[in-house]
């Protein structure tokens, strides 16, 4: 270590103590890793260092600056506004509060606690106890995500695993240009103060009525994020509001594993974002009225059934009788630079099963995906009037045995112009 701009610097002795007072103090941390983070020190300092002979019953600092230099020259600045030490002596443990900024992500850092004894030989066994305080953090400046984070927790254990325990609240969480949604949970993990490593062993989140479990690792130089997450019972709604700006498109039970993997911070969130994994939504409901009743009348068709008579009741208000078609969804997802793909994705509606494979593009939110619909009945069914009554020589060549017909499709278009339309070229 080493340290510059020593600005006020006072020492009182009486009633048999030491008290220091420092202002103005500048320590710069070489970085990880680097040689100069391992040169050898003057005896007395670093390595060989276990608290004072003499007891130094109170040591403040005020408005200073703490900065760990980063490979290439950057640095971590946590700018101090008040620490304050007591009892620091040889062999016994001290306490300490400290008031200070973050670097990344910005916020405020309260905390409070005992470290020691500092154990010379081996720093990082050092045993150290503590509360802490995060308010006001700012998610954006850690990528593409949004957000205020308060977080309150406890710890213990030593420099090198210190074991914590924290509640998280975020108000208004999202991703990119998602809807902000409020998030709430708490997390267990195990934390290195040598390095700054985390094993997780559990974050709870809840957001809506939906339950997230999550467990993982943050790890490396620089870090990379590796996260199992899994949502029993949740609300596909309440999953995918906070990475889409429009309203979401469907409503129901969703289950969901997956692993991902965030790639070191340079980039944004979405491109170092890697999401394998599946799902199942097993009674969906579309969110759009129009479009659900527009559904719920093409699953009647596909049945072979004739759609209810609505009168002139507008597509907006459909009629009691009308009644609403529950479709499920299920298949594996891959998420990458921004774009989740699928090779197979299943759809269903009573009287007739989709097939699909493409993309979504969360950045403008286009869909594009083909496939086959298979129906109970044939081709001609699809549709009404006139084109029905085109339709109805073809439909031999698209009826396989035992089942109805089975037409090529595509489901392409962006957000108010989303739509499903024949693909008898099979083009990808």
């Amino acid at each position: 270590m080493s340290s510059k701009g020593v600005g006020q610097t006072s020492l009182c002795c009486g009633s048999g103590y030491n008290s220091w007072t420092s202002r103005v103090y500048i320590l710069v941390v070489p970085p990880i890793g680097s040689r100069e983070n391992h040169e050898d020190f003057p005896p007395g300092s670093g390595k060989d260092f276990d608290g004072p002979e003499t007891m130094i019953e109170r040591f403040v600092v005020h408005e200073s600056l703490l900065d760990i230099m980063r490979t290439g020259g950057n640095r971590f600045s946590f700018p101090i506004k008040q620490l304050e030490i007591r009892n620091l002596h040889e062999g016994e443990a001290m306490t300490y509060a400290v008031d200070m900024k973050n670097a990344i992500p910005t916020g405020r850092i309260l905390a409070q606690g005992s470290l020691g004894p500092i154990n010379a030989k081996d720093l990082a066994s050092t045993p150290v106890t503590g509360s802490f305080a995060l308010t006001q953090v700012n998610l954006h400046d850690v990528g593409e995500i949004r957000g205020m984070l308060d977080a309150r927790g406890v710890l213990k254990g030593t420099l090198q695993a210190m074991e914590v325990e924290a509640s998280t609240d975020t108000k208004d969480f999202a991703v990119t240009d998602g809807k902000p949604m409020p998030v709430d949970g708490s997390m267990r993990c195990t934390l290195s103060g040598s390095s700054g490593d985390m094993d997780i062993h559990a974050i709870d989140l809840r957001i809506g009525e939906t339950n997230i479990h999550v467990e993982g690792s943050i790890k490396g130089a620089p870090k990379i994020t590796n996260l199992d997450i899994s949502v029993e019972r949740g609300r596909a709604e309440d999953v995918m509001r906070p990475f889409i700006q429009n309203d979401v498109p469907i409503s129901g039970l969703v289950w969901l594993k997956s692993h991902a993997y965030v790639g070191p911070p340079g980039d944004g969130f979405m491109v170092r974002l890697r999401l394998n994994g599946s799902f199942e939504v097993p009674a969906e409901m579309l969110t759009n009225v129009k479009t659900e009743k527009s559904l719920s009348a093409f699953s009647e068709r596909a049945q072979g059934d004739k759609p209810p008579k609505t009168g002139a009741v507008p597509d907006d208000k459909p009629t009691e009788e009308a009644k609403d078609a529950l479709s499920s969804l299920e298949g594996p997802v891959k998420v990458e630079n921004g774009v989740a793909s699928s090779p197979r994705l299943t759809f269903k509606i009573p009287g007739a099963t989709a097939t699909l494979g493409g993309t979504f593009r969360f950045h403008g939110e286009e869909v594009h995906m083909t496939g086959d619909l298979k129906m109970d009945t044939d081709i001609s069914h699809t549709t009404t009037g006139f084109k029905s009554f085109l339709l109805k020589p073809l439909a031999p060549f698209f009826k396989t045995k035992n089942a109805g017909a089975v037409v090529p499709i595509a489901v392409t278009g962006t957000p108010g112009n989303y739509k499903v339309t024949q693909n008898l070229t099979h083009s990808k």
